[in-house]
């Protein structure tokens, strides 16, 4: 397993781990920090401006791991579907401006006012088939990003990382999946599953789950203050082929967002350093 302990060229700051940070403030800070490597969200881009913020962060020599996120694919008639697509589309167009290295997909939940899941998986494979030709056009993999099943009804009906495997089984060339350990942690056949994955895995966030947690999408943990063995889960990620960064993602309304993101960032780099 790789030395991280004083590494700081693989550690990636996800934005929202520094909200409420522009572009600019994430590029900058992290620049200052002695971190090389972003995943911003789309709403500060396009914030930004996209040829700006493609500018901005060539001017500073970052690595772009990941841009956050397209999906939601399923809709309850076939206009809220097209305009899905529409939309995932113009996110692979924003990923390839700012040399993202994937983009990645929170495929979406129920439809308002359906209680089919099998139906919702269904729209989001074909929302999948119909984006990838664009997708392997812009040269943007897409990664399919499981979510911890709480999230099934409203964020994401892919669940486990079997079942995004199994997509990328059939999807094929330009298809993958995000490991988040938030989100997979749980998971008892998550061992088989990463090694399966092996090189699609396009990414990797870590952060932890918090015993006492307050809310189940804004009360993320800083790695180190929960219940994952973030060393086992990376080593795991690292024998099936990984060596991209490990990005840290931590949504915390209650918490981190309510501190300054310049010490958000010491404590992600000390912690990126011995937990992780």
């Amino acid at each position: 397993m790789r030395d991280l302990s004083n590494d700081r060229s693989l550690i990636s700051i996800n934005s929202m781990t520094v909200k409420p940070w522009s572009l600019a403030e994430l590029v900058e800070g992290c620049a200052r920090a002695g971190i090389s490597a972003i995943s911003p969200w789309r709403d500060i881009v396009q914030a930004c401006g996209v040829e700006r913020a493609a500018r901005l962060i060539r001017a500073h020599d970052m690595t772009v791991t990941g841009l956050c996120r397209g999906g939601m694919f399923p809709a309850a008639d076939a206009a809220g579907r097209l305009a899905a697509l529409d939309d995932n589309r113009r996110a692979v167009d924003e990923a390839a401006a700012i040399g993202a290295q994937c983009l990645i997909l929170v495929v979406g939940g129920l439809p308002k006012g359906s209680r089919d899941l099998a139906d919702a998986r269904r729209q989001v494979r074909d929302g999948l088939l119909a984006l990838l030709p664009h997708a392997r056009q812009a040269r943007v993999p897409l990664a399919i990003e499981p979510l911890h099943p709480m999230y099934a009804a409203d964020r994401a009906c892919v669940n486990t990382l079997a079942q995004a495997n199994d997509l990328c089984d059939e999807l094929g060339a330009g298809a993958g999946v995000a490991v988040d350990t938030y989100h997979v942690w749980w998971d008892p056949d998550l061992a088989r599953q990463i090694a399966r994955a092996g090189r699609n895995i396009l990414a990797y966030h870590v952060n932890d789950w918090l015993l006492s947690t307050t809310d189940l999408l804004l009360d993320r943990g800083m790695m180190g203050d929960g219940v994952i063995d973030l060393r086992a889960v990376r080593a795991l990620v690292e024998a099936a082929g990984y060596r991209g960064h490990c990005e840290v993602e931590i949504l915390s309304a209650n918490n981190w967002w309510k501190r300054d993101p310049g010490e958000v960032l010491r404590v992600c780099i000390e912690r990126h350093q011995r937990v992780v």
